[in-house]
Parts: C-alpha cells; sequence; structure tokens
C-alpha cells in the first residue's frame, strides 16, 4: 500500500543520516526548515489580524502547521509512491535528511575552536554569536569555546536525538511533526508579554516531546564518558542527574550537565545579555576547573557525537524492527 511509504525506512533513515554527516545541512532559502518558518510568520500575522493572539491563537497555529506541513508532507509522498517508487524515496530522503542537524551543530562549534586556536578573539566572538543569543563583548577566548560546548550539547537532544526518536515513533510525518513544533518554540515560544499566551502551545509541546529524548541523550553520554579518554563516566552521571535543573526548563539541562561532568570542565559561569548579568551559576562538579583549554571542546565534541552516532545507529535498528 502507498501508505506504507510513511513507516520508518531504516535504508532512507541511514541515507539521510550519512548524507548529514558528509555534508551537513546546507543554508539556502527552500531548506525545508526555513519554509516551515514562513509558513509559521504568514499564519502568526493573519491570526494576529484576527485577534487570535492568546492561548487560542497558539494552538490554531500549532494545527495549521500540522496541516500544511505534516499533513502535505505526507500526501505528497503518499501521491510520488502512488506514480514513481523513486521519486517518493527522493523525496522522502530529502525531508529526512533536511531535519537532522548534528554535522552543522559541530561545524558551527568548530569554528569556534578554529578561531581560538589562531588566538583570534574577534573571530571567536562573531563565530559563537551565531550560537547563543548573549553578550560577546565580554567573553574571552575560554568563554566562547564554554558556549560553544554549551550549544553543542543542549542542541544534540532537540537537534538530533529528538528526531530520531519521532521518527522511529511515527515515520516521516513523526519527524517533520516534531521539527513543526521546534520552530515554534524557537520562533513564538518566548515568555515575554508579546509571546507568552500565543506561545504557549509551541512552548509546552517542545517540552513533552523533547522530554523522554532527552533523557536518553544523557544516557548516551553517560555511556561514552566512560570510555573516552579523559572522561567520567560517574560524573556524567551524576551531575546530569543533580545539576540538570540548573537550566531553564525541563529538558536542555540534561545533556549539558551530562557533558560538563564528562568531560570534567564546569560550564555557565557570568553569563551577560543585554548590558544585564543573567547568572553566575557554574555547571558542573565543583572541584573541576573551567572549560575553556585547548582540549575541552574537542572532547565534548567526540562525545556528543558519539552520543548522536549510538542514536542513529539505535534508530536504524529499530526502523528495520518495524519494516
Amino acid at each position: 500500500m502507498e501508505v506504507d511509504i510513511l513507516r520508518p525506512q531504516a535504508a532512507l533513515l541511514a541515507g539521510a543520516v550519512l548524507l548529514d554527516f558528509l555534508i551537513g545541512d546546507p543554508v539556502y532559502s527552500a531548506h525545508p526548515i526555513r519554509l516551515i518558518g514562513r509558513t509559521l510568520s504568514w499564519f502568526e500575522g493573519l491570526l494576529r489580524k484576527l485577534g487570535a493572539d492568546g492561548y487560542g491563537g497558539g494552538i490554531v497555529l500549532f494545527l495549521l502547521l500540522t496541516i500544511v506541513w505534516v499533513g502535505g508532507t505526507s500526501a505528497v509522498l503518499v501521491e510520488l509512491e502512488k506514480r514513481n517508487h523513486s521519486a517518493a524515496s527522493l523525496f522522502y530522503l530529502f525531508m529526512a535528511y533536511s531535519c537532522l542537524a548534528l554535522h552543522d551543530l559541530v561545524r558551527h562549534s568548530w569554528a569556534v575552536e578554529a578561531a581560538a586556536r589562531r588566538g583570534d578573539l574577534e573571530s571567536a566572538r562573531t563565530s559563537i554569536a551565531k550560537l547563543v543569543g548573549r553578550d560577546t563583548d565580554r567573553m574571552d577566548i575560554a568563554a566562547c569555546r564554554r558556549a560553544a560546548i554549551e550549544s553543542l550539547s543542549e542542541n544534540l537532544t532537540d537537534g538530533f536525538v529528538s528526531p530520531l526518536c519521532w521518527y522511529v515513533v511515527a515515520g516521516l510525518p513523526g519527524l517533520v511533526l516534531f521539527k513543526v513544533v521546534s520552530t515554534m518554540d524557537s520562533m513564538v515560544g518566548y515568555r515575554t508579554p508579546y509571546y507568552l499566551k500565543f506561545g504557549w502551545c509551541g512552548a509546552r509541546l517542545d517540552d513533552v516531546m523533547n522530554f523522554v529524548p532527552a533523557r536518553i541523550t544523557w544516557l548516551f553520554l553517560t555511556l561514552f564518558s566512560f570510555v573516552i579518554p579523559g572522561c567520567s563516566g560517574r560524573k556524567a552521571f551524576s551531575i546530569g542527574w543533580q545539576q540538570h535543573a540548573v537550566l531553564p526548563g525541563p529538558n536542555s539541562g540534561w545533556s549539558e550537565a551530562a557533558t560538563a561532568g564528562g568531560i570534567q570542565r564546569r560550564l555557565l559561569g557570568p553569563i551577560w545579555a543585554k548590558g544585564s548579568l543573567v547568572t553566575d551559576v557554574w555547571l558542573g562538579d565543583p572541584s573541576d576547573p573551567p572549560a575553556g583549554s585547548g582540549s575541552d571542546l574537542p572532547r565534548a565534541a567526540v562525545l556528543n557525537v558519539a552520543a548522536g552516532v549510538l542514536a542513529a545507529a539505535l534508530a536504524v535498528l529499530l526502523a528495520i524492527k518495524r519494516i
């Protein structure tokens, strides 16, 4: 049946992961995630013009995006499968590949490390500004490296592990649904007066959809911290368990705290945004030194990539079992 194409496809998932590992995620205007964002902005403008700028408007926004993107993607895929299996497979591969982002997470982080190794503070600040929303003019090389580690570890969950989890659960529609919710959270899920009610739906759905994957990521990081030189599995587990709540939200702290414990370095520290000190809390074992040396970011990258590879391998295996 044509609808079977919507189910998890192990070979196509493996191909999508391989493409992400090899070439990353090119920036172009018609990228599916960018198009989801543009669709969201258009619907948001329409809903606000109609006065639907509260909780109900945010729920309608989610339903509209789901119909357009999850329903639309599924309809296109089924229709292509009726006409040409190869075309359907290529479209499936393209969409799955476009929803994964491990390569780019590492590439953006490594741009910071490359600048740091050159001693180029301005380039390091420019590179880290693409990843974090804090005052970079106050950051030295060590702070730039810490922020890169924080961004890499936090986004490992919602940029790679969560999409894989929802793919295993519901195939390509599940993967696209997760990216719809993730895009909503990143664009309207703010606790500002303008978005507090309208963005509530996206933010809460993002919490729900990342809840289990965040904890799976913590365990994967712990596992590899036992075997990667210079890492501590015991600390990855305990710091992840004890300090995940240092970061706001129910999910983002698990992978970041596990990485801090795993590489045996403290993260966070003084963070400034819009001229104000946001936090001066450190994340990690108090007896460990702050991250910032030349070996810290590479070790964190190896740890997070290893966890991502394991997640991808398990997702492919589970997809095989579902065929």
